[in-house]
């Protein structure tokens, strides 16, 4: 039997494989806090409540309507971007002006009322999400099975991170957006709708944990707690990749998944704060994150 540093080479492999689905998740849900923070300046609480709303928007449309896993990985972000619009606009809109701690209080409140809600109606208890028959079970690659969602799950998340980076780095809209964020009257006054592009910017930040969440509901159980239990790691992993950073975000996501994978091989005890020691320590050699801006 192969081994490596006195692991079976089969063990390793399956461990980092979940680390790199793990981290394919953290990369899309802190890329959506980071678009929010950085065009924003909104810390997202609620950002791990939208996650959890797009695995159950997923769920529901099974379950009630008979829509399978391809229309609902449309749907579901479109809805909980949507709803995240709303949001922004009849409450959010309304703090900008006002210290951030408004904004992260109204989040996290908001984030209580959405996963109360759906404790309130589906309990603590998970509910199964089968992946499409296209995508059931497994590849042999020899010295290793892979299960063919998962393969698909990472796949998936890549495309939509470099896309969505790409999108906001080099094209018209992104540049847009982001001049918004350092001058926002110049750019009004040169016709452009700020108020519609901060709107835009919540939703597909929004959107993109609603993604997130119908990607992860047939690896993990749709639950009400699913969000609340991701959403610290992946601000540890934003404040890694530094605050408001693109770039950052994704790359930091995959990183701290396969070192958190790397962990449970080597030394188990330790897969459940390595995130968090790592953070530590980047944290005390460079404060603004390893992609962040010092100020």
């Amino acid at each position: 039997m192969t081994m490596i540093f006195g692991i079976p080479l089969q063990a390793f492999l399956g461990q980092l494989l979940v680390g790199l689905i793990n981290g394919s998740f953290y990369a899309m849900l802190s890329l959506g806090l980071a678009i929010i923070f950085g065009m924003l300046r909104v810390i997202n609480f609620a950002h791990g409540a939208q996650y959890m709303l797009g695995a159950f928007v997923g769920y529901l449309l099974l379950t009630n309507l008979g829509i399978g896993y391809w229309p609902a990985l449309i749907l579901a972000p479109l809805i909980v971007g949507i709803s995240g619009m709303i949001v922004e606009r009849l409450f959010l809109s309304r703090l900008y002006d006002l210290d951030h701690l408004y904004g992260l209080l109204f989040t996290f409140g908001l984030a209580l009322v959405i996963e109360g809600t759906f404790r309130y109606y589906y309990g603590v208890s998970g509910q199964a999400y089968t992946p499409p028959p296209a995508l059931t079970g497994a590849v042999n690659l020899g010295f290793m099975f892979l299960p063919v969602y998962r393969g698909w799950a990472v796949l998936a998340s890549l495309v939509i991170c470099l896309g969505t980076w790409l999108a906001i780095e080099k094209t018209k809209l992104g540049s847009y957006l982001r001049a918004a964020t350092e001058n926002p009257t110049l750019v009004q006054a040169f016709g452009v709708n700020v108020p519609l592009l901060l709107t835009l910017t919540y939703g597909i930040g929004a959107g993109l944990a609603g993604l997130a969440g119908i990607m992860a509901a047939p690896v993990y159980q749709v639950s009400p707690l699913m969000g609340s239990n991701l959403i610290i790691i992946v601000f540890a992993v934003v404040v890694v990749g530094g605050m408001g950073s693109i770039l950052g975000a994704i790359v930091t996501g995959y990183m701290l998944g396969l070192a958190e994978g790397l962990t449970k091989v080597f030394y188990p005890e330790a897969s459940n704060i390595v995130i968090f020691v790592i953070m530590a320590i980047v944290l005390l050699v460079r404060p603004a994150g390893l992609f962040g801006k010092d100020a």
